[in-house]
């Protein structure tokens, strides 16, 4: 399904940029797929290390451990990261790895054998110059560390650059953390200044906003904006949502998702559903959880303006079609969620050079780098009446990964 997604949206970019079959072949062929399973006691989990196209440079990509992961899910991710990096400009390609297990059921030990397991079954194909992980879904810095040491004890040598978003004190980068919504929240921004071009009463403490996923990158957005004078109306997780008109007290909504593990027990706002929040009245509409949240089966219910997607493919093709009808603008995850794999790039060049670069700098790259690509993006999507900013964004991506694989004879 995830997949099929990908194969639809090609065939939208031919409308626009004429793509032939050896051209089109080649962006769906995929430079390797790694399986394994890992044991963990008496139980055994499937994993996977999936690598799309390195044409630009070493691929890279994050790894989640979920119970819904999938080959093909886990090939759809490594392709957007394929367009997400080309898009930003970074000297890689794209990868993704996977993990069918809930983590929430195992304890320390048992995740920290996961963690070294992965590495342990896939350490040939991973390293700086190969292929870099990351942090993905329920994956964060301390398995990022756990799956450095590893791959250090079988090679024998330091490599802190073969893995990001790990702990400052093994390499990491001071941004990581939260660079995914830091640069979800400059791409709304700078959009937000296009759109008041034609509507300049449009003003921060006016617009509505609704995030779905209150995890890392949901979590950090919502205190940005918060923060910034935006009103939050309504936020869920994966126990469901609250919604107050009025606009959420987010840092007391943070506080009762670290103690209850749930947004659901804040006591001053009404419960709704995940389906019910997606379907509200809002401007900007966050999706920051899973992929497939709007398909053909909801879209035409959806009501915001705008949507920010700060998720990986969390609107399928045929939705996309419907919102466009509807003239619902959608900011697509390879352009909206490209700020953690900018800071990741940081981290790299980091522990390639030994250097240690301070805080203002890494802000200014993030900031230039995706903030070039939003007014490529954006643009090209003006240029076109009947292009969306998706279709946009794939054209940039896809014509640098072309133009590099013909340099290389290729194609």
């Amino acid at each position: 399904m995830v997949f099929e997604n990908i194969k639809q949206n090609l065939d939208k970019v031919t409308k626009f940029y004429r793509l032939d079959n050896k051209e089109k072949e080649l962006l769906l062929k995929y430079k390797a797929i790694h399986r394994a399973e890992l044991v963990v006691g008496n139980k055994t989990y499937k994993a996977w290390r999936v690598q799309h196209n390195d044409a630009l440079g070493p691929t890279k990509g994050g790894i989640r451990f979920h119970p819904n992961v999938s080959e093909d899910e886990v090939k759809a991710l490594a392709f957007w990261m394929s367009l997400k990096t080309s898009l930003v400009g970074l000297p890689y390609g794209g990868a993704k790895g996977g993990v069918k297990v809930n983590p929430k059921e195992l304890d320390d030990t048992q995740l920290e054998e996961l963690s070294r397991s992965y590495v342990r079954a896939f350490h040939k194909v991973l390293g700086q110059d190969k292929d870099i992980p990351a942090p993905d879904v329920y994956t964060n810095q301390r398995i990022m560390a756990w799956m450095l040491d590893e791959y250090e004890k079988i090679k024998s040598r330091h490599e802190p650059g073969m893995i990001t978003g790990k702990p400052i004190e093994l390499g990491g980068c001071t941004l990581r953390s939260d660079a995914t919504s830091r640069g979800g929240k400059i791409i709304l921004d700078s959009f937000l200044e296009q759109v008041k071009k034609e509507n300049p009463k449009l003003e921060k403490d006016k617009i509505r906003i609704v995030i779905q996923g209150f995890g890392n990158a949901g979590m950090n957005i919502a205190k940005m904006l918060y923060d910034d004078a935006y009103k939050i109306i309504a936020v869920s997780d994966s126990k469901g949502g609250v919604i107050d008109e009025r606009g959420l007290d987010v840092e007391k909504l943070i506080n009762i998702k670290h103690k209850t593990g749930s947004v659901i027990n804040y006591k001053d706002a009404k419960i709704i559903t995940n389906k019910e929040l997606l379907e509200l009245e809002t401007d900007f509409l966050i999706l920051a959880a899973l992929e497939n949240q709007i398909t053909k089966q909801n879209a035409d219910n959806v009501k915001a303006s705008y949507i920010l997607e700060l998720a990986n493919g969390p609107v399928t093709s045929e939705a996309d079609d419907i919102l466009s009808e509807k003239g619902i603008i959608v900011i697509p995850d390879i352009l909206a969620n490209s700020g953690g794999v900018i800071v990741s790039y940081c981290e790299w060049l980091q522990n390639r050079t030994g250097q240690a670069f301070e805080v203002e700098y890494l802000n200014n790259i993030l900031k230039n780098k995706i903030t070039e690509a939003f007014k490529k993006v954006y643009s090209l999507y003006k240029s076109e009446p009947t292009m969306n900013m998706r279709i946009s964004a794939y054209i940039i991506a896809i014509k640098r990964i072309l133009t590099a694989e013909k340099y290389r004879g290729n194609i």
